[in-house]
């Protein structure tokens, strides 16, 4: 049994069953953890990577989709591996702030602490969500976190969307806009490291912290002839993550080859935590894009492509 709620002209777009929103035919996301789980393309093709073997039930995260991670990315923090958020129950907000988007389609999340949660970071806060289609398909997020102690003591915190895409086979798949830069590779204890390649490529696990990177990062996917552009504000860093087969095996969530299928690219504020003082808000945002696959990270914005494919 579900409620229908209508933010569109034409259909229903918002069905709250639980635990779980569909907030269009294309797109699925879930209160638990508040995570996007399903994306799919005007041709029902799934855009995001979800494990066959990924668990739905506390306290395991979904292993797929977008995950938020808060307070913290990895170990980087002193709670659980990528923080509590995406372990949590979150609830609809029923009073969002004005929304960022001029799209109908959207849905607002709101977590606030736990009793669970003081134990080991003992701050009161709001996280919001929000989960948005533009009118071409672009899949938007935008958070908000504000520090709501009482007792006047500031927090300090990271965050990233630990965004898994669904590719065709991870060695026909490029990741660019990343040249140049320095990242901490998570293989090496951390060692900051200097990109060398024009483009990351995929030959062996993976799991990297770009630092400070362009507003926009490219990955292009050769045997699906797909493209997504990503696009990110208040988030400078970029995570980069495949498990190859040898941690592919050891996860109990994860198919032994589900890894050539997968690829982990997302936005990310890690290098430089941020610290709110009581009633401070900070506010970070992630759109993807899906484009042709001619598209590269120095060429045209993904509007400009879809209306000369029209002409």
């Amino acid at each position: 049994m579900y409620n229908t709620k209508s933010i569109g002209n034409s259909f229903p777009t918002i069905r709250i069953i639980p635990r779980c929103l569909i907030i269009h035919p294309t797109e699925q996301v879930y209160l638990y953890g508040g995570q996007v789980t399903s994306w799919k393309n005007n041709s029902g093709e799934q855009q995001l990577f979800l494990s066959k073997k990924a668990s739905f039930k506390p306290p395991k995260a979904i292993r797929g989709g977008i995950q938020i991670c808060f307070p913290q990315l990895g170990n980087h923090g002193v709670v659980e591996q990528h923080g509590f958020a995406r372990n949590r129950l979150w609830s609809v907000d029923e009073s969002p702030p004005l929304p960022d988007t001029t799209s109908d389609c959207h849905i607002d999340l709101i977590l606030k602490q736990s009793e669970e949660d003081m134990k080991t970071w003992p701050h009161s806060y709001e996280l919001r969500l929000q989960v948005a289609l533009s009118p071409r398909g672009d899949l938007i997020l935008t958070s908000r976190i504000k520090n709501k102690n009482a007792d006047g003591k500031p927090f300090q915190f990271t965050f990233a969307y630990h965004t898994y895409f669904s590719v065709s086979d991870i060695s026909e798949v490029r990741v660019e806009g990343l040249d140049t830069l320095d990242y901490h590779d998570n293989l090496q204890s951390k060692i900051r490291c200097t990109e060398q390649g024009d483009a990351v490529v995929f030959e062996s696990e993976v799991d990297r912290i770009y630092l400070s990177a362009p507003p926009k990062i490219v990955t292009i996917d050769h045997e699906k002839k797909r493209t997504f552009v990503l696009r990110k504000k208040e988030l400078p860093d970029v995570v980069v993550w495949n498990p190859w087969d040898r941690k592919a095996k050891a996860m109990p969530d994860f198919g032994a080859e589900e890894y050539k299928c997968m690829l982990c690219v997302g936005a990310a504020r890690i290098e430089k935590p941020i610290t709110l003082r009581p009633g401070e808000e900070w506010q970070g945002r992630q759109e993807i894009s899906p484009v042709p696959s001619s598209y590269s990270s120095g060429l045209l914005d993904p509007e400009m492509i879809q209306q000369m494919q029209r002409i």
